[in-house]
């Protein structure tokens, strides 16, 4: 096969001959500058979406190029399968005993024919031994569970702190911050809430705002307090009470309490910062692939942490240079 191991050049695989139904002499290469804004990949169930994207996962690594993975069905996790030697011991604890037994093999045995099959499917692709290893050094690669302890937690609440100063200054970023964080907070309450028609998303914005204006953090507890006692007296040319009675915030900071003090709620408080810089690269600089799995979260759950994630996104791209 020809050389495809070029330094921005993805390698896909082969081309096909569409008469013989053989593999070409002739590779696939996908150019990683076409994947410096963004790309959607489409097709029908079971054409092979995935497993393009986690290729493309894996030559961005082998170039260390740093991923944030969102992985909504529990799938990405396969890009941890990497096993350089392809030594059946690194099969077995993988191995389904209970679909080894149907094939009429013990689990031992099953991870010897897997171990085969792998080798002998990568190799008709080209893919040596040293190729693997390069990819598996390449990348720190690390699962988070938001919500879960099932691997590494993301303390996702402490994003209610206040964003630097460059993000304040930019009027349309904070204004989009503030509103899809109070959305995603309001959908983990169960309030579909309209930004332009809903007392509590209002309530919750202006409090937002106010606090990060003037350079302090928020926690949930803080939020609570803040709720029934605001730190502003008038909302737009109606004074608090009027728009919004004592009673009725109350209710609304009696809701998030329930949700502070539910036992499943502690999770979201625990773990790694969600901190873009750190789920991209580790603390000696090498690149990360960190693959962020919310299959376990419920619906509600998986708007707040997604929202969250994309502003933390875009505040950090806004804080790097112009390149």
């Amino acid at each position: 096969m020809k050389d495809y191991e070029l330094l921005g050049s993805f390698y896909l695989g082969c081309k096909q001959d569409p008469d013989q139904g053989t593999l070409m002499d002739e590779p696939i290469l996908y150019d990683s500058k076409d994947l410096t804004t963004h790309a959607v990949c489409v097709g029908m169930t079971g054409s092979g979406k995935t497993g393009l994207g986690i290729a493309l996962l894996e030559e961005a690594a082998i170039d260390g190029v740093p991923s944030i993975v969102i992985d909504p069905k529990g799938d990405m996790a396969n890009l941890f399968l990497s096993f350089p030697t392809l030594d059946p011991k690194d099969f077995l604890p993988w191995i389904d005993e209970s679909e080894a037994a149907r094939q009429g093999r013990t689990a031992s045995e099953q991870a010897e024919w897997t171990s085969n099959l792998w080798r002998k499917g990568l190799g008709e692709w080209g893919q040596a031994h040293d190729r693997i290893k390069k990819y598996a050094d390449s990348v720190e690669r690390v699962l988070y569970t938001p919500g879960s302890f099932a691997a590494r937690p993301i303390a996702l609440l402490r994003s209610l702190n206040a964003p630097p100063a460059n993000v304040l200054e930019d009027q349309d970023l904070i204004r989009s911050k503030v509103q899809s964080t109070v959305s995603g907070l309001l959908g983990l309450l169960g309030i579909d809430a309209d930004p332009l028609q809903s007392r509590e998303h209002i309530l919750l914005s202006t409090l937002l705002d106010t606090n990060w204006r003037e350079g302090k953090d928020l926690d949930l507890a803080t939020l609570i307090r803040s709720i029934q006692s605001p730190p502003f007296d008038r909302v737009g040319v109606f004074d608090l009470e009027s728009f919004y009675p004592g009673k009725d915030r109350f209710a609304l900071a009696m809701s998030l309490n329930n949700l502070l003090a539910s036992p499943g709620f502690s999770v979201w408080t625990e773990g790694d910062p969600l901190d873009i810089g750190k789920l991209l690269y580790g603390e000696n600089g090498k690149p990360k692939m960190s693959i962020l799995s919310i299959a376990h979260l419920s619906e509600a759950e998986r708007m707040f942490f997604v929202t969250l994630l994309l502003n933390e996104t875009l505040s950090w791209m806004r804080s790097q240079p112009g390149s």
